[in-house]
């Protein structure tokens, strides 16, 4: 028997999210040693190759692929293929159907029919970026307000959208609208938290957790954080969503005070926003990452004392020892923010010119992320890239986040912690997430320092340490 099968299915599709259920499910068959199924995107092509598979010519972004390779213990060879295969086929089918109560019933088909079966509810698209013009639009069209969880989405689409929403008085959170907690309801890969007095708006899915994990560890609870997508207070978006987002937040009783969060925005808009926020009862602080700017938990300690409560010590477990050779730093994120906010800070350390040669990944650009799961999910592509730091003679010490919550990576530490124990370099980990979070921060925690790494729940101070550890340590 051969030991791989690939097949190419054209004209099937599911988005990348499911279908990493769907690999899950197989590779556990009996006699399957490891399964992907995917949509033939260029990226996942590279990854399949790197695998060992062998993917036709003649494959396109609108296959499905299904790769299976089988264990040298799988017994009878059609017997195992036919296995992997009706595993594959019963996970496809049941992506396409849902329960209510005892009954299976087909889902709503159309943005429009799913509205008129929720009236007032808030329009949640998650669908390729290419697509989710035309959903977010329905929505936003039948009076709803709209979270755009897809990435990809062309930048003026996006304008499009923010506009007409502005025109009518209503919100969309994005696109790539990663985390949101309206009202106490987590939404994305949203961090259980309290409820409190404080209300966030982020143009940072990650910069948001890690705000939310702060906040949470000393005590202060959060009543609503509305992701407004990153590109919001770019000069091309001008901040529309966070304008609205702002407004209704001032108008909320429950909010006693409002952190705007941002990746590095446009000067002039950032202005613009400050002078809008100036103007609200609601006192409003900011933490717009840049150069000479407060880092997130510079900016969290701020809030806390302008509340009246004490700022904590911010947890650190393990001790990672000083680098014995090689020369760079290494930064692999699978938080866009966090990655910003490492390079600023290790940029800030290190003084110009030094940081030359040190690189911040960013897996969950959307360069990475076209055809594939977040790396939220799906980290295999990370783990890849960590193997290679770890063999590169000048790599000094490795930085990586990790980032807890609904919909993320049920146990992270599982496949990072060998991971990281293979590897003859220090490692210093952001560890963002709560007490609450599903996957038990503490235990998740405890695993990877078993496995040689210094655990951080706060980024800016990882990247500190991890610049500390380099030869010479910093300038």
């Amino acid at each position: 028997m051969s030991r791989t099968h690939v097949e190419l299915r054209g004209g099937a599709y599911a988005d990348s999210v499911a279908l990493l259920q769907v690999s899950r499910t197989v590779q556990g068959v009996e006699g399957v040693a490891a399964a992907q199924v995917a949509m033939c995107t260029p990226l996942n092509v590279e990854v399949l190759e790197q695998m060992g598979f062998e993917v036709p010519d003649a494959a396109t972004p609108n296959d499905m692929v299904v790769a299976v390779r089988f264990a040298d213990d799988a017994g009878d060879p059609d017997r195992a293929l036919d296995r992997a295969l009706a595993a594959v086929d019963e996970a496809l089918a049941g992506l396409g159907r849902r329960t209510s109560g005892s009954a299976e019933v087909a889902p709503a088909r159309t943005t429009g029919r799913a509205l008129r079966e929720a009236p007032g509810a808030l329009a949640l698209v998650s669908v390729p970026g290419p697509s989710a013009l035309v959903e977010a639009m329905d929505a936003l069209d039948a009076g709803h307000d709209v979270m755009v969880f897809s990435d990809n989405v062309p930048v003026e689409q996006e304008v499009a959208l923010k506009r007409v929403a502005s025109e009518r008085g209503l919100l969309v959170m994005g696109p790539d609208c990663g985390t949101a907690v309206l009202g106490g309801v987590g939404l994305g890969f949203a961090n259980t938290v309290r409820p409190g007095p404080v209300g966030l708006v982020a143009a940072s899915g990650t910069g948001c957790q890690q705000v939310l994990a702060l906040l949470d560890h000393a005590g202060v609870g959060v009543s609503h954080a509305i992701g407004v997508g990153g590109h919001d207070l770019s000069a091309e978006v001008r901040g529309l969503s966070t304008l609205e987002a702002l407004r209704r937040l001032d108008a909320d009783p429950a909010v006693e005070t409002v952190l705007l969060v941002s990746k590095p925005p446009a000067d002039d808009v950032a202005a613009e926003v400050r002078a809008f926020a100036d103007g609200l009862s609601t006192p409003v602080g900011l933490a717009l990452l840049g150069a000479g700017h407060p880092d997130l938990t510079e900016a969290t300690e701020a809030l806390l004392r302008s509340l009246g409560h004490e700022v904590p010590a911010w947890p650190v477990a393990g001790s990672a020892s000083p680098a014995t050779s090689g020369q760079l730093l290494r930064g692999l994120f699978v938080g866009g923010t966090l990655a910003s906010e490492a390079r600023i800070v290790a940029e800030g350390l290190l003084g110009d010119g030094a940081s030359d040669g040190h690189t911040f990944v960013d897996f969950g650009d959307d360069a990475y992320t076209a055809g594939r799961a977040h790396p939220m999910i799906d980290p295999t592509l990370r783990l890849e890239h960590l193997a290679e730091a770890g063999r590169d003679p000048e790599t000094a010490v490795v930085l990586l986040d990790v980032v807890l919550g609904h919909g993320a990576e049920p146990d992270p530490a599982a496949l990072l912690a060998p991971a990281v124990a293979a590897l003859d370099q220090p490692v210093v980990v952001a560890l963002v997430g709560t007490g609450g979070d599903p996957q038990d921060r503490d235990r998740q925690a405890a695993a990877l320092v078993e496995a040689g790494a210094e655990v951080h729940l706060s980024n800016a101070g990882a990247t500190r340490r991890a610049v500390s550890l380099l030869p010479g340590g910093p300038r």
